[in-house]
């Protein structure tokens, strides 16, 4: 299994932005690791600001991979300064 976690670098005030950020690193990750996208298990998406899920999420569908969608949990938390989204994926290897 592979679990990594990411975050935006770029903390700008966009949440489609910071997601689509934080995806790419993921996936670039999950390519070290020699597995994909297409291998992802389950995700957390943890949101500053649920009010603002709709834009996480049309992030989120644009990346995922719609043949293999993983089981998504999305839970509303307190993130550090500037930080709108962090993402926690399982990966099959």
């Amino acid at each position: 299994l592979v679990f990594t976690v990411a975050t935006a670098a770029n903390k700008s005030g966009d949440m489609f932005a910071q997601t689509r950020d934080a995806l790419a690193a993921i996936e670039a990750t999950l390519a070290e690791a020699g597995t994909s996208k297409s291998r992802i298990l389950s995700a957390t998406v943890y949101i500053a600001d649920m009010a603002r899920k709709p834009e996480m999420n049309r992030a989120w569908d644009a990346w995922v991979d719609p043949s293999n969608p993983p089981q998504r949990a999305c839970i509303g938390v307190e993130l550090e300064a500037d930080t709108l989204v962090e993402i926690l994926v399982t990966a099959a290897a």
